[in-house]
């Protein structure tokens, strides 16, 4: 790898000599794998769980981020794209619904090299902050079978404060445009997703108006949207320090059937702990 322009905020900078904003070099660095992982989506973890991969760095790095310790502080095993691909080669995956590779766009045209080398057996997912370059997923488009971006915010303010990415709605709006466009239509098969795009929105306290304007752009452009509306905001960061209330999220779910987007799940508040948050020690 040479200039990065792996993501949008295209840092120009030569990884191997330097690290780019997502705090990572030029090697795939993993911070952790998790067998069996069930705490994504049904279609995504079934009953058998998902091959979760979480990468150290990532190219938004937000400051509520569940995921502080890789997000921001960054650890992990390094590996060239051969080596990774033969990690990936030493699981059963007779054990697994899914490959769940867990915030990867930071090293997207490395996996890319990687995944050349090996033919996944199960759906390879894609998730990520949404926050990526529309070549680069048609790129992806060829071995990633699901896409599951996160859809974040509309508001530039917002997304300037909380994740130092003013264009944060133009650029992810396209590129959740792109991956439809990559993969027209969510297919299953016994309840798992194998291709297709699932949209994550997280609501945030006292910003639900920033919520519908995300949910209206998704009624209006995404063709048989599918979507995931999350309730498990966790005050981990500096900016935003209150809950999300259960009224708030009560509003925004109204809002989305209003809007017709009834295809997806939504969750239960109590989710909204970080007891949930995996051990990455």
């Amino acid at each position: 790898m040479k200039s990065c322009y792996d993501c949008p905020r295209a840092c120009g900078v030569d990884r191997s000599k330097q690290k780019g904003f997502c705090a990572e070099g030029d090697k795939i660095r993993v911070s952790k794998i998790i067998e069996n992982f069930m705490w994504e989506e049904p279609c995504i973890s079934g009953e058998k769980g998902a091959l979760a991969i979480f990468f150290s760095g990532c190219n938004l790095r937000c400051d509520f981020c569940q995921n502080y310790q890789l997000s921001h502080i960054g650890k992990g095993q390094e590996y060239t794209p051969d080596e990774f691909a033969l990690l990936l080669s030493s699981f059963d995956y007779t054990k697994y619904n899914s490959i769940d590779l867990i915030t990867p766009t930071h090293f997207s045209s490395l996996l890319i090299e990687a995944f050349s080398k090996f033919n996944s057996p199960v759906p390879v997912v894609w998730n990520s902050g949404g926050y990526e370059n529309e070549d680069m997923i048609e790129r992806l488009s060829e071995f990633v079978d699901v896409f599951l971006p996160d859809f974040k915010y509309f508001s530039s303010d917002l997304s300037t404060s909380l994740s130092n990415a003013k264009d944060y709605f133009d650029i992810s709006s396209r590129a959740i445009l792109k991956m439809r466009e990559c993969k027209k239509k969510n297919i299953f098969k016994n309840g798992i997703l194998q291709e297709g795009v699932l949209i994550r929105h997280l609501v945030l306290p006292t910003h639900i108006d920033d919520s519908k304007k995300i949910l209206d752009f998704i009624s209006k452009n995404i063709s048989e949207p599918f979507i995931s509306i999350m309730g498990q905001f966790t005050p981990m960061g500096k900016i935003i320090r209150d809950r999300l209330k259960p009224l708030e999220y009560k509003i925004v779910l109204s809002y989305a059937e209003k809007l017709g987007l009834t295809e997806g799940y939504f969750q239960d508040l109590d989710s909204s702990s970080d007891k949930f948050i995996p051990n990455f020690d």
